[in-house]
């Protein structure tokens, strides 16, 4: 099948082969599906500013305009010996999986189609498509473990000649993972405060970054889980009002999501009750957290969760682009997941 594992991705991208005529690239962390969909790009060696041999397409652009996408494919290059068709924002559009099952059984003979999608579930017209096909490759993009989340701050720091001591880097590491461009953004940011120097220090990340271990992050998203709105607003408030980076509260809840959605695939698949899931967890959960986390398992379900976390990997990425509102962002992503637990938790106890 024309599919890599999420540990193999890298390696492909390094080499991608000839062969793959399709290319998709899917997963919940947008940022890091954004990066790989660039290196990929780059591997063309066509030149990505030039309209004629780099056509960008959006998702809902296709949907409306049904056939596109195979006219774009079939269409012969004036000024290049091929092209790049890059697609963004591809989820479970009918029309886009009906032209892509379509040309993965008769790949372009002139063109290159890269895809970047969000989760798409086992199974998915636009997934299966393109895993059957001996002409596609599809790359799945998870959020960053701990091995990953350290290969990205040896990028950053290697590339900017500066090391890191092993207290600031377990700081740093708790911090990232959530999405790929955030955790880029938070080392080039720690970077550039401790700019002239070789070596960055415990107290650079707390300056530049923060402690995510605190315990007023965990109070935050143990209110927005339980759905405790104005408790919710009243730290979120205090944090930002005493220079708190409403980015870390994202990043925080962003893991406390990613790690109910593992628990709650491990009871939907292995039929686990919510304690049981909640004990074999890791990293362990704190003794006086794991009656919450069994209420927060029985109440949200796989498309919920999953629903949340996009909604979370948007904001991230808006208060990158719009710094300046950041903390308006963060607030109102967080707010609204504060409000659909309150309705989850009114509805099922």
């Amino acid at each position: 099948m024309a599919q890599k594992k999420a540990h193999e991705v890298d390696s492909w991208l390094a080499r991608p082969s000839t062969q793959a005529a399709i290319v998709l690239i899917y997963g919940p962390d947008r940022g890091l599906v954004a990066e790989r969909a660039r290196a990929f790009a780059a591997k063309t060696d066509l030149p990505l500013d030039d309209p004629f041999s780099v056509a960008r397409l959006d998702g809902s652009e296709l949907e409306k305009d049904a056939g596109r996408l195979l006219d774009e494919a079939r269409t012969v290059p004036m000024f290049s010996t091929r092209r790049l068709l890059w697609v963004r924002n591809a989820a479970g559009q009918k029309a886009l999986s009906d032209d892509v099952k379509v040309l993965c059984a008769e790949p372009p003979r002139d063109a290159t189609i890269l895809i970047e999608a969000g989760d798409l579930k086992k199974g998915a017209a636009l997934r299966s498509a393109v895993e059957t096909s001996e002409w596609g490759m599809a790359l799945p993009c998870y959020a960053d473990e701990a091995k990953g989340i350290d290969s990205v701050i040896d990028e950053e720091l290697q590339s900017a000649g500066m090391s890191l001591t092993l207290e600031a880097r377990q700081v740093l590491r708790r911090n990232l993972g959530g999405d790929r461009l955030a955790s880029r953004g938070e080392i080039r940011k720690l970077v550039l405060y401790a700019m002239g120097r070789k070596q960055i220090e415990l107290d650079d990340v707390k300056a530049a970054i923060g402690d995510a271990s605190g315990l007023s992050y965990d109070d935050a998203i143990d209110a927005v889980l339980e759905g405790r709105v104005d408790e919710f607003d009243s730290i979120f408030a205090r944090h930002t009002q005493s220079g708190g980076p409403p980015f870390l509260l994202l990043a925080a809840a962003m893991r406390q999501f990613q790690a109910i959605q593992l628990m709650r695939g491990a009871m939907e698949e292995g039929g686990r009750t919510a304690s049981a899931a909640v004990a074999s967890a890791r990293p362990p959960i704190f003794f006086s957290r794991r009656t919450l986390m069994e209420n927060a398992l029985k109440r949200w379900d796989g498309n919920t969760l999953a629903r949340c976390l996009t909604r979370l990997q948007e904001a991230v990425l808006q208060t990158r682009r719009r710094p300046n509102l950041s903390v308006a962002i963060a607030r109102q992503a967080l707010l609204g997941i504060a409000l659909e637990a309150s309705r989850l938790k009114q509805r099922r106890g």
